[in-house]
């Protein structure tokens, strides 16, 4: 029986692992990272839920009570309402993804982003450059990271012809949209994740994320605003192309931008006002747009065939869903470690059952000197492997209280963590596809100019934390 107590977290532990290695390693298997992701949750909950029925081992809920199969009715009522606890928990972010991402879409279908491209009046390749990266700082706090990146580089390719210069553009806008999304709690998905779950209020994020998080992206801006990549003018194609880009605009893109947008916007204000969870706001948000989409007339002389070309249900037939299953199946997954016992460990000086991750986070305190040292390691490996997963993980393996420095180092460290690496993150998976860039071009050319800046953020934390 004891043998079983040991062994079965550690499977759970080692499956864990081969799905995230598969997830990882997608793009050499040739196979989406949300087959693995579901495969792995499911697979995870079934050993859990056979070991736990044949008494091998005991589960915890998120109150810290504790259940032996041993326990009857009691237990079998205590496994379902952890199941259902954590599955409405993964729900309640997935329809707030979902909200958003079709409020995009929308506004993409109606032209809204063509607004945005009037705005940019330069030739000159350097003030182009810091043009598109505060753009995408401040675009990505809105309408998230990955969603900045593809709109931005689309633009670019429109911009900029030469594919070697746009690479740079491109690397950058990865750095600039991870660096925006990480002070917003709608700029990237970690940062909702942890708002949704109490761990930080929208202006405690503002407040201590925005300054390094802006750091983040200016001292690798500042650097490579002197490289001769950037030095000279652009070349337009063509000298009537401002006007051709007017042609593009319907006559819904200004309102489908404002009230999408704005509605956005308004998501957190309504939580603030309302105190119900923002994926209610979310609802109403995706309600208001949807409604305009169906009273505007995009077009001169507007028909009735043509409405579906514009229509919310045109713009939910183009999110990703796989995206969406990929967040079901990594969460549920980090679930099954929260709920094994995995052992004891000290909790306000008596020895307390705890669960794998929390067990984890006991043993990083006692390994590492400071908790500002776990956090860095944390954004590190986020550019290795999906942050998302670590950001759920560290929701359960660490109690610091609402709105903690910790909480918004977290959520710094995950965002912005990413940019090291191509690979570290959505908005770069994003650009990799779109420019087809090199994994090592970027790592010799980027990468230390993004772990600069994500250590440059870490210092302003310090600095705020010690000296003001």
């Amino acid at each position: 029986m004891d043998y079983w107590h040991v062994a079965i977290p550690w499977l759970l532990v080692i499956l864990f692992v081969i799905g995230y290695i598969a997830i990882a390693t997608e793009h050499s298997l040739r196979v989406d990272k949300t087959v693995p992701a579901l495969v792995m949750a499911a697979i995870l909950w079934t050993v859990l839920s056979l070991a736990f029925k044949g008494g091998w081992i005991s589960i915890i809920d998120p109150e810290g009570h504790v259940f032996s199969y041993s326990d009857g009715e009691v237990a079998e009522e205590g496994f379902r309402n952890i199941l259902l606890h954590h599955l409405a928990k993964t729900s309640e972010i997935l329809v707030f993804l979902t909200g958003a991402m079709t409020i995009v879409e929308l506004i993409d279908l109606h032209r809204g982003f063509e607004i945005i491209k009037g705005y940019i009046r330069t030739n000159s390749k350097r003030k182009l450059l810091w043009i598109i990266s505060i753009l995408a700082f401040f675009l990505s706090a809105v309408i998230d990271n990955l969603t900045a990146t593809i709109v931005l580089i689309t633009l670019l390719r429109k911009l900029i012809h030469d594919r070697n210069t746009r690479l740079w553009y491109a690397s950058m806008i990865v750095i600039a949209a991870n660096a925006g999304g990480a002070w917003s709690p709608i700029g990237d998905v970690t940062t909702t994740m942890l708002w949704i779950a109490n761990k930080i209020s929208v202006g405690g994020l503002v407040e201590h994320v925005v300054a390094p998080s802006f750091l983040n992206l200016a001292v690798p801006l500042l650097i490579v605003s002197y490289f001769p990549v950037f030095k000279g003018k652009v070349r337009y194609k063509k000298t009537g192309e401002k006007e051709m880009e007017k042609l593009e605009l319907l006559l819904s893109s200004k309102t489908m931008l404002i009230v999408g947008l704005g509605s956005i916007v308004m998501v957190p204000v309504f939580k603030v006002i309302t105190h119900l969870p923002p994926y209610m706001g979310m609802m109403l948000a995706l309600g208001i747009v949807w409604l305009v989409s169906e009273m505007v007339h995009p077009e001169e002389n507007f028909s009735e065939e043509r409405k579906h070309l514009y229509s919310a249900h045109r713009a939910l037939s183009r999110i990703e869903m796989s995206s969406i299953l990929f967040f079901l199946g990594i969460l549920l997954a980090v679930a099954t470690l929260e709920t094994v016992v995995w052992g004891k460990i000290p909790i306000d000086g008596r020895m307390e059952y705890a669960n794998a991750l929390q067990y984890l986070a006991y043993k990083l305190s006692v390994v590492f000197p400071s908790q500002e040292m776990v956090i860095i390691l944390l954004g590190i490996l986020s550019s290795i492997i999906d942050n998302v997963p670590l950001v759920a993980a560290s929701m359960s393996m660490f109690n610091w209280p609402f709105d903690d420095v910790y909480w918004h180092q977290i959520a710094y460290s995950a965002g912005t963590g990413g940019s090291i690496l191509i690979i570290g993150s959505a908005a770069g998976v994003a650009a990799m596809g779109m420019e087809k860039i090199n994994f090592f071009w970027y790592l010799k050319k980027i990468s230390w100019l993004a772990f600069l800046g994500f250590m440059t953020g870490f210092i302003t934390f310090w600095i705020e934390h010690f000296f003001i």
